[in-house]
């Protein structure tokens, strides 16, 4: 499109001998905390349903693309065009059943495409796996969802959530053993064995963990701010302030 190739342009000419200095010295390094950041706002702009922050928002998850694209095609190693093809290339190849006659599934066969996905990539990358090449850098709590997803799309997985809801209290007693032990690294791997659990529980049910988290990390800043707000934390009660926190959560309750 016109417009993105002007947007291309642009980001070229930032690089150029005429350029920004700052955008000059920039490598691809530096995008490591750039465009996590940004992908961030992307995130917060849709559970804010603000759809004009999100145009916004998507915009520069764009720009820094393009940029990264640029500093790339300097080097002599790809550029923008290069992505765009091996992009369209991957999502036509793993789509038979769209662009492909005679592999069109009906509505009841979506299993059938996700293990059709995985066989794709499989015969695409010798060594591919589905669990292991799941980032290192994601947020812990989100790489323990993406894995267990993958997981139990290839079969490995409890039959109901009853089964999760026996697994989580199974760990809770592991902690509590270790805990009793004294032994301080037990009880970190228990607590990260129930933490996988209860993110299991989540995927069960089709929840995010790591939105859920942030949902409680809101409300637990909202209700404390108030907490502050009526407390005497020149000296703090902890019977006074647990009755403000019910005071706030019961009125938000009563606001829903």
């Amino acid at each position: 499109m016109e417009e993105f190739s002007r947007l291309a342009e642009l980001m070229a000419s930032l690089r150029g001998e005429q350029g920004c200095s700052w955008d000059k010295r920039q490598t691809e390094k530096a995008f490591r905390t750039f465009l996590l950041e940004e992908v961030y706002e992307v995130i917060d702009a849709v559970e804010k349903e603000d759809h004009e922050g999100l145009k916004e928002e998507l915009g520069d998850v764009l720009f820094h693309i393009l940029f990264i694209a640029q500093i790339c095609k300097e080097k002599n190693l790809f550029d923008i065009r290069d992505v765009l093809r091996a992009a369209h290339t991957k999502m036509y190849n793993r789509h038979p059943h769209v662009f492909q006659r005679g592999c069109e599934p009906d509505a009841s066969q979506e299993i059938t495409i996700q293990q059709r996905w995985e066989e794709i990539k499989r015969a695409e990358k010798e060594d591919y796996s589905a669990v292991s090449g799941v980032p290192k850098i994601l947020p812990a709590l989100l790489r323990s969802y993406v894995i267990s997803k993958r997981a139990a799309k290839l079969g490995f997985d409890w039959e109901t959530k009853e089964g999760v809801h026996e697994k989580i209290i199974e760990e809770i007693a592991e902690i509590r053993e270790a805990e009793k032990e004294g032994n301080k690294d037990l009880v970190e791997e228990e607590i990260g064995d129930l933490l996988f659990s209860i993110v299991n529980l989540a995927r069960f049910h089709d929840i995010d963990p790591e939105a859920a988290l942030r949902l409680t990390n809101s409300k637990f800043v909202r209700r404390f701010a108030y907490v502050e707000s009526k407390a005497d934390l020149t000296n703090p009660n902890p019977k006074a302030m647990d009755e403000l926190w019910n005071e706030i959560k019961n009125a938000e309750k009563r606001g829903r």
